[in-house]
C-alpha cells in the first residue's frame, strides 16, 4: 500500500472517530485503541501529518567515521578485483578497527557484491562424508591444480600440488614442470619438512599421479601409495567425480587464483617457486571465517601449546 493511501485510511479512521468511541474505532478498522490516539494527537489537519516519519535515529555513536570510510574505499581502489577477507586483513593492520561485515556494506556501498545475510545460502551444498580433523594433521587434503598458462612467460605448462590440514587449514604449496607420481613423491617430502607437526593421514581424488586404483584393476600400488606405506601413512581416496570431498583444498585452488595467480607472471619454475614461497608466508597469516577469523598460524599455535 502506497503512502498517501496509508495516510487517506488514517484520515477516514479520524473521521469516523468523531462520531463513534476510540473502541468502536479501533474494532471498525483493525487497529489497536492505543494506534487510535496516536494518530489523533498527531493530525494537525493536513494528510502529511499521518504519513510515517522516518525511523532513522538522529544519533549513530557507533556508526563509522568519514576516515575508517575513506580508508576502506583506498582498499577497494588499491585492489578492486581481489579478495575482500584480504582487503579486510590488509586494512585491519592499516589500522581499520570495524568488523567483516562492516567492511562488505561499505564495499557494496561503493560498488561490490552486496554481502548475504547470516545464515542464507546460495547454493545447496552436498554434505560432507566426514567431520573436520580434531588435532593437526589427523589429516590432510592434497591435491593439483594446472596453473594458468597466461602466467607463464616461456610458454610451458606448470602445475601446483597443494596440502591443507584439515584442522588448522594451514596450507602448504608447490610448483613443479610435471604431473607425475614422482612429483606427488617430492611434494610429499617437502610437505612433511614443512609442516610442524606429524602427517596421520592423508586424503587425496582417484588421478594417476596419487594412485593407481583405476589403473589395471589397481593390483599394483604407484610410487605414491608405495611412499606413503614406507611413512606409515594411511591414504584415503575420494569417491569418484566427488571433489566437493576434498573441499578444503579446492577452495584453497579458488583463494589462490583470484588472490595470487591473476597477478603472476613468472619467467620460468625457480621464478614461479620463488614468487609462490613469499605468497605461501604471507597466506598463512590470513583469516579464515570457519576458524573465527583467526589465521592457521594461530590456530596451530594454540594446539601446539597445548600438545607440548
Amino acid at each position: 500500500m502506497e503512502k498517501e493511501s496509508i495516510a487517506q485510511r488514517r484520515q477516514s479512521m479520524l473521521k469516523y472517530l468523531e462520531n463513534h468511541s476510540a473502541t468502536e474505532t479501533a474494532k471498525h478498522y483493525e487497529v489497536s485503541r492505543k494506534n487510535v490516539y496516536k494518530w489523533k494527537a498527531r493530525y494537525d489537519g493536513t494528510l502529511e501529518s499521518l504519513m510515517d516519519r522516518s525511523r532513522r535515529p538522529h544519533n549513530s555513536p557507533n556508526a563509522q567515521t568519514a576516515d575508517e570510510i575513506e580508508q576502506v574505499k583506498r582498499t577497494w581502489v588499491r585492489d578492486k578485483g581481489g579478495d575482500k577477507l584480504v582487503m579486510w586483513f590488509n586494512a585491519c593492520k592499516e589500522g581499520y578497527k570495524r568488523c567483516y561485515r562492516t567492511f562488505l556494506r561499505v564495499i557494496a556501498m561503493l560498488g561490490g557484491v552486496i554481502p548475504r545475510k547470516k545464515g542464507e545460502a546460495t547454493e545447496v551444498s552436498t554434505p560432507l562424508p566426514s567431520s573436520s580433523a580434531d588435532y593437526p594433521g589427523q589429516k590432510i587434503q592434497i591435491d593439483v591444480k594446472v596453473i594458468p598458462s597466461e602466467c607463464s612467460e616461456n610458454g610451458k605448462e606448470y602445475y601446483q600440488f597443494t596440502a591443507v590440514d584439515d584442522c588448522t587449514r594451514l596450507p602448504f604449496r608447490q610448483m613443479y614442470d610435471e604431473h607425475s607420481a614422482y612429483s606427488a613423491i617430492m611434494f610429499l617430502r617437502e610437505m612433511r619438512e614443512y609442516f610442524s607437526f606429524p602427517v596421520r593421514e592423508i586424503q587425496t581424488d582417484n588421478g594417476e599421479e596419487f594412485t593407481n586404483a583405476l589403473v589395471a584393476n589397481g593390483k599394483e600400488k604407484n610410487l605414491f601409495e608405495c611412499a606413503l606405506e614406507s611413512m606409515n601413512i594411511i591414504h584415503r581416496r575420494t569417491k569418484i567425480a566427488t571433489p566437493q570431498h576434498n573441499g578444503k583444498v579446492e577452495r584453497q585452488h579458488r583463494k589462490d587464483i583470484q588472490r595470487f595467480y591473476r597477478n603472476l607472471r613468472m619467467s620460468d619454475l625457480s621464478d614461479g617457486r620463488e614468487q609462490l614461497a613469499a605468497y605461501q608466508e604471507q597466506s598463512k597469516h590470513y583469516p579464515i571465517v570457519p576458524l573465527g577469523f583467526q589465521s592457521p598460524v594461530q590456530v596451530l599455535e594454540r594446539y601446539l601449546e597445548v600438545m607440548m
